[in-house]
């Protein structure tokens, strides 16, 4: 088992200076190389922290059946204390490549895996690696796990979940006998007890990895990709909907009979070596659009966020002005952000450099609330959708060729709705090590923020660093309210969020006679309450802080 401890760290700011305070530093320690994939954000505040790990008990001891990485899972709460680890093993290597939190409460697990069926895994092998997903309670407990996969090598890379509360899982597969090139991507439609229910395959005619997935309003999803890929021709490969049951020759597909994989060709041409291939996918996995980006030199698509007025696709560029990127670029790899509206349509691009290879790694979107009324106004026609205040970018910068001071640390960048930049910082720790590079930045609702990644004492040793920060900034820019539930109407549970500081407080459910039917105490800005045996009606939460303030809200039970 990993030792995990708290430390303090120090903030140095690059370009403005403003009060930032650590809220805590966890470290987890290994003596391995360990891959750490993402931070997931739970309902009420949790993080679950995810990666690949070789277990340490597995090099102190004679283990023939596996000495391979694994799944590795620690949840850590509001504090950053945690609450549990878990790890997920097959008899070989499994790396874990992504994780959604669940709607239901809980989580989906995506990874790649070359194990076969034993330990923790139930399902043989399809052949060569396969995608291993994982449903879990908010515990870690399995509910279900599912292999998929083809004789061919697949990877797993991106998972969300969709409105009907199935899933959508997004990798890649190398020399398909359904693809168009060596690498294409692949995404599968599943219910919510993980049966795959359609599947299509995206590609050109060399190489595309998908590298970003996200749900879109409409129940859709927009799909990332990097793309090193010409346009497929209709005489070489016709976008088709190939139904097994009616195929000629069904013996030849490993994918169950009842399954249609739908087939689409890359309808444009790359500009340069490498480009970001956006493709929008309607609510049954069917592609509704297209857009090719790049310059002359090679542009690598890492991640994208849905605003009010479209979406934000970013990556790091090496492409001058060319081909259809019209922003140039100052030294070693610059981040490159391309706004589009929902129909795809370019609204601006914009480029920014920290002075070296700049590597974009998350992206949160800050809201404000549009709940403004004009007098006589109808409050059914209030346009309550949240408009766009301005994105947090988040990554880290690596040298080329030179070092510099802030080589390899984590970095925040803020910029408006309109992509212009209102400040950037660093953020290092007081026990710095060699090689840190972010993973993942999440942003909380009380504009906390969560940045993860990894810290080397000596190569080949990488440690999880994962830091919560207050920023004065972003402070700034959070509308709060002193108290929200949600959901309301509540079925079983909701869950309390508290807008003020406050050290501990009281959270008491009455009846709408005034009688009390819980309490309870929490340290915690976001509360959850059970109300699965209360009958239907009207009840009252009431928060009772140990300040002077308190705040009251009525729930619904339905």
């Amino acid at each position: 088992m990993k030792q995990l401890y708290m430390s303090a760290v120090f903030l140095y700011t690059a370009a403005v200076f403003s009060a930032q305070e650590v809220v805590w530093q966890k470290d987890i320690n290994s003596s391995t190389q360990d891959f750490l994939s993402q931070v997931t954000t739970t309902v009420d505040q949790q993080y679950l922290i995810t990666g690949s790990s070789i277990q340490s008990k597995k090099l102190t001891t004679e283990n023939k059946q596996n000495n391979g990485y694994d799944f590795h899972l620690v949840k850590l709460n509001q504090q950053g204390e945690e609450v549990w680890e878990k790890y997920f093993s097959g008899q070989n290597h499994d790396f874990l490549s992504a994780t959604v939190s669940t709607q239901e409460g809980g989580f989906l697990l995506a990874g790649t895996t070359f194990s076969s069926k034993g330990l923790d895994k139930k399902d043989d092998s399809k052949g060569g690696s396969d995608i291993w997903l994982i449903r879990i309670n908010e515990f870690g407990d399995e509910l279900w796990q599912q292999t998929l996969g083809t004789s061919q090598d697949e990877e797993a890379r991106s998972v969300i979940q969709t409105a009907d509360l199935g899933f959508m899982v997004a990798g890649n597969v190398q020399n398909s006998p359904n693809g168009f090139g060596s690498k294409d991507v692949m995404i599968s439609r599943l219910n919510k007890n993980g049966k795959e229910v359609s599947e299509i395959i995206l590609g050109g005619k060399g190489l595309d990895e998908v590298e970003k997935m996200i749900p879109t309003p409409d129940g859709g999803a927009l799909v990332g990709i990097y793309s090193r890929s010409g346009l497929t021709y209709m005489n070489d490969k016709r976008s088709l909907i190939n139904d097994t049951k009616k195929a000629k020759n069904p013996s030849e597909s490993k994918i169950d009979h009842q399954l249609s994989i739908i087939t689409h060709p890359k309808s444009t041409e790359n500009y340069g070596e490498g480009d970001y291939w956006i493709v929008k996918l309607n609510k049954e996995g069917k592609v509704e659009w297209e857009k090719n980006f790049g310059g002359k030199g090679d542009d690598h698509v890492r991640t994208m966020a849905f605003t009010s007025s479209g979406y934000i696709i970013g990556g790091e560029s090496r492409s001058e002005r060319s081909g259809n990127k019209t922003v140039g670029i100052e030294e070693g790899t610059d981040l490159w952000l391309i706004s589009l509206n929902t129909k795809g349509d370019e609204q601006w691009q914009k480029s920014y450099n920290f002075k070296n290879r700049d590597i974009l790694m998350g992206m949160n979107v800050i809201s404000k609330s549009q709940d403004k009324r004009e007098k006589n106004q109808d409050r059914s026609t209030i346009n309550r959708q949240p408009t766009t205040k301005g994105i947090l970018l988040g990554g880290y910068t690596q040298a080329e060729g030179r070092i510099e001071a802030d080589d390899e640390t984590f970095w925040m960048l803020y910029i408006d709705n309109d992509g212009n930049e209102q400040w950037r910082k660093h953020v290092k720790g007081e026990s710095r090590k060699k090689e840190e590079r972010l993973s993942d930045l999440k942003m909380n609702k009380d504009g906390s923020i969560v940045l993860a990644g990894t810290s080397a004492e000596e190569l080949g040793k990488e440690n999880w660093k994962i830091v919560k920060l207050g920023d004065s900034q972003i402070d700034q820019l959070i509308e709060k309210q002193d108290m929200k539930i949600y959901p309301n109407p509540v079925s079983d549970y909701c869950y309390v969020e508290i807008g003020f500081e406050f050290k501990e407080a009281d959270i008491i459910l009455y009846d709408m006679g005034g009688r009390q039917l819980q309490s309870l105490k929490t340290k915690n800005k976001i509360t959850k309450i059970n109300t699965q045996n209360l009958i239907q009606g009207a009840y009252l939460i009431v928060v009772k802080p140990d300040t002077e303030k308190t705040a009251n809200a009525k729930i619904i039970k339905k």
